[in-house]
Order: structure tokens, then sequence, then C-alpha cells
């Protein structure tokens, strides 16, 4: 027992030495950052808020930063649009392909990740002639962008629904409500999202991690989002830009916390 217990003891102090080491890792450089964007102008030294200030003032910042104020619009409209898609596509496909198609669940989940091997300059090649189409038949808005985000994050989109929809029993709920009287519009809103309400969230916030960091291909479609607008202000104001990419990586660790608050919540409340 004595020493099972020492072992344990062991285990628990490993732990959290390579706990300890990991969040070094990844806040050492965030600090440092952090103290870069405090740095007072001038050759007096010290620190100061200024830059601060003038990011959280967004009716300054888009008088000083134009260009930056458009491309942090520019991205949350896109992340907004491309989850919207994504799970008016996913959802309803994957749930049709769980009921009435199983035979082609292969061919769907190969579709889906398909993306992955894909690298962004190769997407980009491909979907030039179909953007050329976009541009002529809508307009050149970078929120159309989100026809090519919805690409690039459907193999991580589709792991995490597949997760929800394996942890359920699709076939008998829908065939419940079915028998109810229900429509199919009733069943997928009212009986199947609500049962994957903590992977619909999952695949919400990978997809907006991933819209909120992309800049590849929005850079080679020549679109002005919120990573490219970092890209080109960091050759004129390095401080705003920093401090913009540690608000951007602070806003996804909120969402991520609200996302896992909210899930684990309303798990409860059922």
């Amino acid at each position: 027992m004595a020493q099972r217990a020492a072992l344990r003891r062991k285990q628990t102090t490993f732990r959290w030495v390579v706990v300890g080491l990991v969040m070094a890792f990844f806040a050492l450089p965030m600090v440092a950052a952090f103290e870069f964007t405090i740095r007072a102008r001038g050759a007096e030294g010290g620190y100061d808020a200024k830059t601060w200030q003038t990011l959280l003032d967004f009716g300054t910042l888009a008088e000083s930063y134009p260009d930056l104020a458009k491309g942090i619009v520019a991205s949350l409209l896109l992340a907004v649009v491309t989850v919207v898609i994504m799970l008016v596509l996913l959802v309803p496909t994957m749930t049709w392909v769980r009921l009435r198609l199983p035979g082609m669940s292969r061919l769907v989940e190969f579709i889906c990740l398909l993306p992955l091997t894909v690298p962004a300059i190769v997407l980009v090649v491909g979907l030039t002639p179909v953007y050329a189409w976009v541009i002529y038949l809508l307009s050149g808005a970078t929120v159309w962008l989100s026809f090519a985000y919805v690409i690039l994050v459907l193999p991580y989109a589709y792991r995490a629904l597949d997760a929800g929809l394996r942890a359920i029993d699709v076939k008998t709920l829908s065939e419940a409500a079915r028998s109810l009287g229900a429509s199919w519009f009733t069943v997928m809103w009212r009986v199947v999202l609500p049962n994957l309400r903590t992977a619909v969230l999952s695949a919400s916030f990978l997809s907006v991690a991933l819209v909120l960091g992309e800049f590849t291909i929005a850079n080679l479609f020549a679109y002005k989002n919120l990573q490219v607008a970092m890209y080109l202000l960091g050759k004129s104001d390095s401080k705003i830009s920093v401090a913009v990419g540690l608000a951007a990586l602070a806003f996804a660790f909120i969402i991520l916390f609200a996302m896992s608050f909210v899930g684990s919540r309303r798990e409860r409340k059922s």
C-alpha cells in the first residue's frame, strides 16, 4: 500500500510538472506579446495602455485604422454565415443518411474529410472559376468567402456532429415523433437538434475558430478579413496588430468557455 501511495504521488507530481510546462509554453509568448503592446512610445520608456484604449474604442479604431475595423466586422460576419451554412448542410444530410441511407455514410464521410488532403493553394486554384461567377452574379463582398470556408470546416464539423449522432438513437426518436404526426421539419428542429446541442456547439466553435484564424485563402483571393488586415497593419503599426491578435485569441477562449458552460448546464437540466 505504501508503495502504491508513493507511486501515485510521483505520478501526480509528474502530471502537474507536465501541465505546468505546457501552460508556460503557451503563456510566456502571450505575456511577452502583451508586454510589447503596453510599451510606451518614445525614448522615455515605461508602459501605457494607449494601444488597448484604441482597440477597445471601436469608433477610434475605425477612424484610425479603417481597414482593420472592416476586417474585424468581415471576419465576424463570415463566422456567423459559415456556421449557419455548415449546420444547414450537415445536420439534415447526416441525419437523413443515418435514417434512410446508411450505406451512403462512408461516402459522405469521405466527401467531408476530403478537404483535409487538399492544400489551401490548390483549393484556391480550384475555386477561382467558381468565384468568378460568384462575383459576377452576387458581388465581390467578403461575406461570400464563407462558401470556401464551409469547405474548410467540413472535416472538423463532421467529426463533432458524427460523435453527437452516434451518442443518440436518432431512428427511434424520429420514428416516435413521426408516429405522433410531426413533420420532418419539426423532427429536425424539436427532436434532433436539442439532442445534438453539445455536438452543434462543438462544431460551431471549431468553425468560428477556423474562420477567425484563416489567412491564406482570403489573402490569395484578395479579400480583407481580420488576419489579412492584421498582416497589412503589422507593416506600419506592429503594436496594434499584436494587440488585435491577442484580443482574437482571448475572444476564442471566451467562446470556448461560454459554449462549454451553456452545453453542460443544459445537459444537467435535461
